[in-house]
């Protein structure tokens, strides 16, 4: 039987409740998100289930929503089942206060540097990761330069003209 994103759907469903929520398909990629408290859970359940088999963690990485307050940080995994050459992109939410998701190394070793990059951007705090430090930034940061909390430009030159760049 063919791996299709309403039956991932269904047996998701099934296992969870309305735990996972907001299913959609953009490009035909099934997209869901559950509790952050649950990621590993959930994780775990795409990656035991033999029907399923996402054995692959093709990608993990943050997207900051400022306007989207108690759900700033969304975490992404991107996983692959290899046996039906099938993708699927799974998303937890947390505040920017307390911005802690279980790791994911204990059952991806890709998630170790992944994480700690996301990490570095972001400041999503992984819990239980093995060694959790900034890999890109220097350690003296003291923010997340992923993060949008600042402007875009500099309010205050005086050296650009707007009128030459059409504005």
């Amino acid at each position: 039987m063919a791996l299709t994103n309403e039956y991932i759907k269904q047996r998701l469903t099934e296992k969870f409740g309305d735990q996972v929520q907001n299913f959609q398909e953009p490009y035909g990629m099934l997209t869901f998100e559950a509790p952050r408290e649950l990621n590993l859970k959930v994780l775990q359940y795409l990656y035991d289930e033999d029907a399923l088999a996402f054995r692959f963690m093709t990608d993990l990485q943050a997207v900051h929503y400022p306007d989207n307050k108690g759900r700033e940080l969304a975490v992404v995994y991107h996983l692959h089942s290899l046996t039906e050459n099938v993708r699927i992109r799974f998303k937890v939410f947390t505040d920017i206060q307390t911005p802690d998701v279980f790791s994911a190394t204990a059952l991806f070793s890709a998630a170790n540097w992944m994480e700690r990059e996301t990490y570095d951007f972001y400041g999503v705090n992984f819990v239980g990761h093995p060694n959790l430090k900034r890999i890109l930034n220097v350690d003296e940061m003291d923010y997340f330069p992923m993060r949008k909390e600042f402007p875009l430009e500099e309010q205050t030159r005086v050296d650009k003209d707007d009128d030459m760049f059409g504005r």
